[in-house]
């Protein structure tokens, strides 16, 4: 199953990566999101995946049973996602009041601070 999620992991970075490079800055989030999701993931796996043991510690023990899944990177991951939504919303507003301003969406054409020189003649 491991080897399965992390196939997945490297799909995701490629496409992630992919779209990153991109001049789009619509692009550009989608990318940003999907390497987020391709960490929360990895950090997903690490926390080991097992069938039938739940995280919980049993009445009376200091520890949970031998062979049970990490519980701190699912809260980890949890915490992520929410973190995560968050900052996509935000770059979402960001990109649409730059669009409605600027026009464009094109990274190269969005120069306010520094105009082109020959375009300022």
């Amino acid at each position: 199953m491991e080897t399965l999620l992390a196939l997945a992991i490297g799909v995701l970075v490629a496409a992630a990566v992919y779209l990153m490079l991109a001049r789009n800055v619509l692009r550009f989030i989608f990318g940003l999101i999907l390497i987020s999701n391709a960490a929360n993931l990895t950090i997903f796996v690490g926390g080991r995946l097992t069938q039938g043991l739940p995280p919980l510690i049993e009445e009376g023990a200091y520890a949970p049973v031998e062979g049970a899944a990490n519980a701190l990177p699912q809260a980890l991951v949890l915490t992520a996602i929410v973190i995560g939504f968050g900052l996509f919303a935000f770059a979402l507003v960001l990109v649409f009041r730059a669009f409605t301003t600027l026009g464009t969406l094109n990274s190269d054409k969005m120069r306010v601070a520094e105009p082109r020189e020959d375009a300022a003649k």
